[in-house]
C-alpha cells in the first residue's frame, strides 16, 4: 500500500497529527507538506489522507490552491480520509468536511468520517489526547482498508 498524509500547518500543531496518522498507518506511508507537493507527488498514491487547520472558517489558502488543482476523475482508485485542527469553539468551522467533499469531487472513495482534533488556542499545544484520538482514527482507517482488500 503507498499512502500518503498531506498537511499544511501553521504551528507545527497539523504536522504532529499528520506525522501520527503516518506512523499509525504504518510501512510504505509518507507525510508531504502541501507546499512541497509537485506533480508526480501523488503517482501511485492508494491511500491519501489530507488534513490542515481550519482558517477563517474554511481550509487554509495553500490547502484550497492544492484542492483546486484536484482534477475531476484524477483520484479515481484512490482510497481517501480528511481532518483538520482547530480551537474548541462553539462555532468553529469545518475545514475536514470541505477537504472531504474535494477529494470525493476528484473521485477518492471517503473510507472515514472527516474528523477535527482540538488545540489548545490559537497557536496549541494540542490538547491532551488529541495524538492518542488520531492514531485511533488512522487504525479504523487502516482497519477500513485492510476489510475492502
Amino acid at each position: 500500500m503507498h499512502a500518503v498524509v498531506v498537511y499544511d500547518t501553521n504551528y507545527g500543531n497539523t504536522r504532529t497529527i499528520a506525522e501520527v496518522i503516518a506512523t499509525e498507518l504504518g510501512q510504505g506511508t509518507t507525510t508531504l507538506s502541501v507546499s512541497d507537493i509537485t506533480e508526480a507527488s501523488l503517482d501511485g498514491v492508494d491511500v491519501l489522507v489530507v488534513g490542515c487547520p481550519i482558517n477563517g472558517w474554511k481550509p487554509t489558502d495553500r490547502m484550497r490552491r492544492f484542492l483546486r488543482t484536484l482534477a475531476p476523475g484524477s483520484l479515481a482508485g484512490v482510497r481517501a480520509a480528511a481532518f483538520d485542527t482547530r480551537i474548541k469553539l462553539f462555532i468553529h468551522g469545518d475545514a475536514a468536511a470541505k477537504i472531504s467533499h474535494a477529494l470525493h469531487a476528484a473521485g477518492a472513495t471517503i473510507v472515514a468520517k472527516p474528523h477535527g482534533f482540538v488545540v489548545d488556542g490559537t497557536e496549541g499545544p494540542l490538547a491532551a489526547g488529541e495524538t492518542g484520538k488520531a492514531g485511533a482514527w488512522a487504525a479504523y482507517i487502516g482497519a477500513e482498508l485492510r476489510a475492502s482488500v
